[in-house]
């Protein structure tokens, strides 16, 4: 009898690195965690996040990127996937080639869940990435999606639109509401709008809400990446937008306190359920004027 393949759930296509917590390394085992099935696709293969004083590596060639989505097709792991999670990408040409394979996913499984989460830089450094990704997302992801994750710097630079308010947020989010995507969950949203606090917009055509926490003073890389990835977990679970978006944040919330607790450089994706519950009464909900 033929053994029959492994069959996955969702595929993370995003940045990998030898040493941190980032992209494929926080979401495949934040998703994992979940009982699900993953594999990671590549966009980049570094050492470490470009932060520190040595970095090696760079895109995975545009060929064999494509060539990694054809061969899952080839292995038939993909009848029934539920997921596609995007994160960073490394060149224009990965983004055209990912957009054709979705399109024909999408073709095959009309349902498919699609959250993208287009890394173009955030308000510290501006565009840390090939400036043609912009449009990337745009034309060939983002109308593919059911649903995005930009933080507050890249809802700007996609939409052309500045939001430093709630109600600027909510409007620039709504225009990335075109093709299939439902949603779109802005991470950092209005961060001069609250002292010592962050917010996430929850957006929706018809609806949209705020979520709060305190902000933690840690530097440490991959929130983006972990929040995208347990929003896709808990979507996935079956919860509704709202609380699958409060329960991310939650996760990234303690996941944060337990890495500020470890006095950690990188991200320690292992609280206890003890950081996990008193992490719960920190983060609060609220609509939009």
């Amino acid at each position: 009898m033929k053994a029959a393949p492994l069959v996955l759930d969702v595929l993370s296509v995003q940045s990998q690195v030898v040493y941190g917590c980032v992209g494929n390394n926080v979401a495949v085992p934040e998703l994992g965690a979940g009982q699900l099935r993953v594999a990671s696709v590549p966009t980049v293969m570094f050492s470490n996040t470009p932060h520190y004083a040595s970095c090696h590596g760079g895109a995975i060639p545009t060929d064999w990127f494509a060539g990694y989505l054809d061969d899952l097709e080839q292995r038939g792991a993909l009848a029934h996937l539920r997921a596609v999670l995007v994160g960073y990408l490394g060149s224009p040409s990965q983004a055209e080639v990912l957009g054709t394979w979705l399109r024909k996913r999408l073709a095959a499984s009309p349902d498919l869940t699609v959250v993208v989460d287009p890394v173009l830089g955030d308000h510290d450094h501006g565009i840390y990435v090939d400036a043609g990704l912009i449009d990337a997302y745009r034309r060939q992801l983002l109308p593919l999606a059911t649903g995005a994750t930009p933080n507050s710097f890249e809802l700007e630079v996609l939409t052309g639109r500045s939001a430093p308010t709630m109600d600027e947020v909510v409007e620039a989010a709504r225009t990335l509401l075109k093709g299939r995507m439902q949603w779109c969950v802005v991470t950092s949203a209005a961060p001069q709008a609250l002292q010592g606090q962050m917010q996430l917009a929850v957006v929706t055509a018809s609806a949209a809400h705020a979520i709060c926490h305190p902000a933690i003073a840690i530097n440490a890389k991959g929130t983006g990446d972990l929040f995208s990835a347990a929003l896709t977990a808990n979507l996935l679970r079956g919860m509704p937008l709202q609380p699958a978006a409060e329960a991310a944040c939650r996760r990234v919330y303690a996941v944060l306190q337990h890495t500020q607790q470890s006095n950690s450089a990188e991200l320690l994706l292992g609280p206890t359920p003890t950081i996990l519950e008193n992490a719960l009464a920190h983060a609060s909900t609220h609509h939009p004027a």
